[in-house]
């Protein structure tokens, strides 16, 4: 099989959260403060977000939320375009925010640093933010170690959270009312793998970005590596799309350091089709 990378999207500063929507890609330049998306093989800026952009997804209205990292806030894109507080989750998390999913009731989890990962303090464990569609916010989870990428799988009765510090993905039952329980392991990670952005293959299996290992691998729930695609550099994030659902998307970057990437601009998003 032919796994060489096409490259759909340069310049960018450091892409996270790639997401496919309305059959497109859509994706946060966290370091380039905006959120992008393809119109053919152009990138398209969607809005700016200054205080750097995260996480993203759409409420069943069809409206977009956005993380506000910095500023730890939820955004809610307006029918102009603007953005509006969704939520402030500033009370509820101790540093910035990080990765989201918004599930089919328009339920978004947030999770968030916990520590000052550019300042090089130590990492401690921190909480995951539920927020209902009206906005309200409240803590779900706790003692996880930066909680990152989620994915939602068994017809939305499951939560997958990669914890990038505590070297799993921890899996939760979704409760009626959106809360969670019974925390278990889901899959630990190879050893040097760092899970970052995740998502979910058709099949139950979930792709996971690990950076440190410059690649994106398929793991089973239990912990069985059924596919891994080199990258070459660290892959931050990936999404499943394109016209049939079989391209992997991934978010490349030489480095994650804010300033060197803002003036590098070598972040790229590269496709892989399976």
């Amino acid at each position: 099989m032919d796994r060489r990378a096409t490259t759909v999207a340069t310049g960018v500063a450091f892409g996270e959260a790639p997401r496919w929507h309305e059959n497109t890609l859509w994706w946060s330049d966290m370091h380039g403060g905006g959120v992008r998306k393809l119109a053919g093989t152009r990138t398209q800026p969607v809005c700016d977000v200054p205080n750097r952009p995260s996480g993203l997804g759409w409420l069943p209205g069809g409206a977009m939320l956005v993380v506000s990292m910095a500023d730890r806030r939820v955004l809610r894109q307006q029918p102009d375009g603007t953005l509006a507080t969704h939520a402030d989750l500033s009370h509820l998390v101790p540093r910035r925010l990080n990765d989201m999913i918004v599930d089919a009731q328009g339920r978004a989890y947030v999770g968030n640093f916990g520590f000052e990962l550019d300042a090089g303090e130590a990492p401690r464990p921190t909480v995951l933010v539920r927020v209902d569609p009206d906005g309200q916010a409240s803590v779900v989870a706790d003692d996880l170690l930066f909680p990152n990428g989620m994915a939602i799988t068994d017809a939305g009765r499951t939560l997958v959270v990669a914890q990038t510090f505590g070297g799993q993905l921890t899996a939760f039952t979704i409760g009626a009312a959106g809360d969670l329980s019974k925390r278990r392991v889901w899959a630990p990670m190879p050893e040097r793998a760092v899970p970052d952005g995740i998502c979910l293959d058709t099949d139950g299996t979930i792709w996971v970005a690990s950076p440190t290992t410059h690649e994106c691998l398929r793991l089973r729930e239990g912990g069985e590596v059924l596919d891994r695609i080199p990258t070459g550099r660290g892959a931050y994030a990936c999404a499943l799309g394109g016209a049939d659902g079989r391209t992997l998307f991934v978010c490349t970057a030489d480095s994650h350091d804010p300033e060197r990437q803002r003036v590098e601009l070598n972040g790229r998003i590269e496709a892989f089709r399976l």
